[in-house]
């Protein structure tokens, strides 16, 4: 598909707003589990260190 403007190709074809919420929410959803990970990482290895 080709678009003639930056706006067609933002529109993509009248499903502009889901496409774009649907990135946007996935997008959102990866960063948070990233997040999320590297909370428990941290507190996990931070709790290893009392065990002798």
């Amino acid at each position: 598909m080709q678009w003639g403007s930056l706006t067609e190709f933002v529109a993509m074809g009248g499903y502009g707003l889901y496409v774009w919420t649907s990135f946007g929410a996935t997008a959102l959803c990866m960063v948070w589990e990233v997040l999320a990970v590297w909370r428990r990482h941290a507190s996990a290895t931070a709790g290893s260190h009392d065990v002798s």
